[in-house]
């Protein structure tokens, strides 16, 4: 992905990388000291990680544990900030143990310097996804 794309362009390319099941190339999309922060994580789920390798490891085993489909609703509005976004999203898929349907809504506050993620605030509700059959072990939802 070229530095000069735009945020919007950036993130639409991370969700092909998700579905596509390639995370380190998502990884690859972060900033060596981005931040990806979890608002509403439950408790003894990280609010926090600091740096791509946090970032990695946190991802590392996604699609062993969620198979995503698709984002059937996707919307990315700009801000006033510059390199900031705003992204409302539906994710739908099976969860792989059980092969459960999988549907979370998400909003994400998105920033992207030099063409990477540098912060990434994910506000999705942890009692949604325990509707859907997910657990919260380890560093995904299972």
């Amino acid at each position: 992905m070229p530095a000069h794309a735009s945020p919007a362009e950036l993130y639409r390319h991370s969700l092909r990388l998700l579905l596509d099941k390639s995370i380190p190339a998502w990884v690859d999309l972060w900033a060596a000291d981005g931040v990806m922060e979890f608002p509403f994580a439950p408790p003894g789920w990280p609010r926090r990680l600091e740096g791509r390798e946090a970032v990695a490891a946190y991802m590392r085993d996604y699609p062993d544990h969620i198979d995503l489909h698709g984002f059937p609703e996707l919307r990315i509005l700009d801000t006033t900030e510059a390199g900031t976004i705003v992204v409302e999203m539906r994710a739908v898929g099976r969860l792989v143990r059980t092969g459960d349907p999988f549907e979370l809504d998400y909003i994400a506050v998105v920033t992207v310097r030099d063409g990477r993620f540098t912060s990434y605030r994910d506000y999705w509700n942890p009692l949604a996804a325990q509707e859907t059959g997910a657990t919260f072990t380890g560093s995904v939802a299972r």
